[in-house]
């Protein structure tokens, strides 16, 4: 489950990708325009220290893009490649955000929902001592590859960021699609939301 704070951040998570987005190789959409969120969900850091979230945008009008972040209370070794940027958390503090597909625990995570069948988070506060559940935006099935296993692929070896951004492992290379709807029909990781008409790959596995 992930716990969330009720809670302002400066700067907000859209305007570090907006500012972030048009850089990136898969970026579609209007440079300088406003980033708008159409979806999100989270997996859990079974250690309880890395937010993990993945926010579904646009910009402008382009078309939707995936975007995973994880949040960390200190920075990341060697992962400056990564950085989104930094942001003040009124119940945390500073808070660093990396995309996250260069970052050891999602990348452990996205291995379970791919190939392990793991689903997303559900999420919640804590208000008055009681668990609130917060309605997710978006629904995520995991999915499964026939004889493999998240614990038996191996760490990530190399991350290609494009479309989709490759995560290669000895076993299996990870795709994360950075717009949904332009991965395989079916298989993997799949998701969707209320403008859908049916759901969309988000992650798959292709043996190596």
């Amino acid at each position: 489950m992930a716990l969330l704070h009720r809670a302002e951040l400066r700067p907000s998570k859209l305007d570090l990708l907006t500012a972030w987005l048009p850089g990136r190789p898969w970026f579609a959409g209007t440079a300088g325009a406003d980033v708008t969120r159409v979806a999100g969900y989270r997996f859990d850091d079974p250690a309880g220290e890395v937010g993990i979230e993945t926010i579904l945008v646009r910009a402008g009008d382009g078309p939707v893009l995936q975007v995973p972040l994880t949040y960390r209370g200190a920075p990341l070794a060697d992962a400056d490649r990564w950085l989104v940027g930094t942001t003040e958390h009124s119940v945390l503090g500073r808070r660093w955000v990396y995309d996250a597909a260069g970052d050891p625990v999602y990348q452990a995570a996205l291995a379970a929902a791919v190939l392990d069948g793991v689903g997303q988070a559900e999420e919640y506060f804590e208000v008055d001592g009681r668990r609130e559940v917060r309605a997710a935006s978006m629904t995520v099935r995991g999915g499964r590859l026939a004889g493999v296993d998240a614990a038996g692929i191996g760490a990530v070896r190399e991350v290609v960021d494009a479309e989709p951004t490759r995560l290669v492992t000895e076993r299996v290379e990870l795709a994360l699609v950075r717009r949904p709807g332009t991965g395989p029909a079916e298989g993997g990781l799949t998701g969707a939301w209320p403008e859908l008409a049916q759901p969309v790959v988000l992650a798959y596995a292709t043996p190596r």
